[in-house]
């Protein structure tokens, strides 16, 4: 069955290559077409396009549908085109010409719209608390481990001192920036553009601001056409949001790659979280860390692919835009993925408290030890090329009792601060 059936059918490679991967795609969003469909019964019946009547029989069926959904028993056959043609198919051949007319005053495009829009408000949501999740185990680290030393590098090259406090908190913190994000593609979804049809609105008087209620958005695209080009603005918003999170994501990864080498020794898991090599006995390889790198370097291309897809098309729907689907589904998921495994696996991160009792690691303290000197008087350029000389000549003897207090500093980590600014983002 097909929406646009009007009694002939199309080559079956035609159909085949048009229709792609919607319909796995749909189980996912199914959910949403039904929620969608049940307001828009509800206003048909409210402008008296339906009977109280059709109206109760449709959305009771709706219900119906929605828990098939729920319990995994829907199926979208090869016979039907996507959700929508299965969901009208089973209204119909329950009700009859009542489910036949659930598509009055709506077009196939806004339905994919205010699907996918209330999917992708789900999903952002879902994609925040798990954030959040992660940034409190984080921070937690962080308080638990904040006296713990740890070298800082810069140009991978040994740098100044820093803390297993400092280096939770700062992926702390920068989730909080990635969620700046993720809200602002909240707002972007929460939008409703049903009613706008096939793009170019209805002669029949719909009642928008009831479905946009009804669903529970904030506030409706009231501009059809405006209404259609949110298709692929949407998931691209969404797209930035998530590629900003796996930044961080595949950074700390990355981090932690290092950190569990035998070359650095700074950090290591129980052997169930980390994998053996066929042929070397000794491995514990960060495997799960390194597909989180993979990933998460896979989504931040998300954004571009919906560009390349979206970029040059002109106002009005194109069948283009059924590709945004089939990039932004499965992104959503693997960045599910990965906050949910990071958040799994360094809850059971161990920490080598003695690193820096490493002689190479004298040298972090070169600055400390030259600001001492500032402080007692000399200028800091002189101070500085005394300390290159006592390094090259091999005189430098390090000042460990070394005192940082500014605010966000290692002595002065401002969990606080930082936990107040994620409250201001719930």
């Amino acid at each position: 069955m097909k929406l646009w059936d009007k009694g002939f059918s199309t080559d079956k490679k035609i159909d085949h290559f048009t229709v792609g991967n919607d319909r796995e795609l749909d189980l996912l969003l199914a959910k949403y077409d039904v929620i969608a469909s049940k307001a828009h019964a509800k206003m048909l019946g409210k402008i008296g396009l339906l009977t109280d009547s059709e109206t109760s029989d449709l959305v009771n069926e709706l219900d119906a549908i929605a828990k098939t959904i729920e319990d995994g028993t829907f199926t979208i056959e090869d016979s039907f085109e996507d959700m929508h043609s299965k969901i009208e198919y089973l209204l119909t051949e329950k009700l009859g010409d009542t489910g036949k007319k659930i598509h009055t005053a709506r077009s196939r495009n806004d339905q994919v719209l205010v699907a996918m829009h209330l999917y992708l408000k789900s999903e952002l949501q879902e994609i925040k608390t798990e954030t959040i999740t992660l940034f409190n185990l984080l921070m937690d680290l962080a308080e638990k481990h904040k006296d713990i030393m740890l070298p800082g590098y810069t140009h991978l090259q040994i740098a100044m001192p820093s803390s297993f406090g400092l280096w939770f908190s700062a992926y702390a913190e920068s989730l909080i920036d990635d969620l700046y994000f993720i809200d602002a593609a909240y707002k972007v979804a929460d939008q409703n553009p049903l009613g706008s049809a096939a793009g170019y609105g209805s002669s029949f008087p719909i009642d928008r601001t009831f479905t946009t209620k009804e669903m529970g958005f904030e506030t409706m695209k009231y501009n059809v056409v405006a209404a259609q080009m949110s298709r692929g603005k949407v998931e691209k918003a969404t797209a930035f949001g998530m590629s900003s999170i796996a930044a961080t994501l595949s950074k700390m990864a990355m981090d932690i790659c290092l950190y569990m080498s035998q070359n650095f020794n700074f950090i290591s898991f129980p052997d169930e979280l980390t994998t053996g090599s066929s042929i070397m006995p000794h491995k514990k390889n960060p495997d799960v860390f390194e597909l989180v790198r993979a990933k998460c370097n896979k989504l931040q291309a998300v954004p571009n692919q919906l560009i390349l897809i979206t970029n040059n098309l002109p106002s009005g729907y194109h069948r283009d835009l059924q590709l945004v689907k089939e990039v932004i589904v499965p992104a959503i998921q693997d960045l599910k993925a990965c906050l949910e495994i990071l958040t799994f696996s360094l809850k059971e991160i161990r920490i080598n408290n003695t690193i820096l009792e490493d002689p190479k690691y004298d040298y972090l303290f070169s600055v400390d030890t030259l600001n001492e000197l500032v402080q007692n008087g000399m200028p800091f350029r002189d101070a500085y090329k005394k300390m290159g000389m006592e390094i090259n000549e091999g005189t430098f003897s390090p000042k460990r009792d070394i005192e940082h207090t500014h605010e966000g500093s290692l002595g002065n980590l401002c969990l606080d601060g930082i936990r107040e600014k994620m409250k201001k983002t719930l």
